[in-house]
């Protein structure tokens, strides 16, 4: 049995669980986040 889980969900979720812990990182969680979105969207 094989569960396909889309990439972006998952790296949303943990985007957050990083502001929530620790809001001091939050441009870089938001930069990180958002080239992976766009890393993310170009190859698929």
């Amino acid at each position: 049995m094989t569960i396909f889980i889309d990439i972006v969900p998952v790296v949303s979720i943990i985007a957050g669980l990083l502001v929530l812990l620790a809001p001091k990182l939050l441009r870089y969680v938001v930069g990180g986040y958002l080239l992976l979105v766009g890393i993310i969207g170009l190859v698929q």
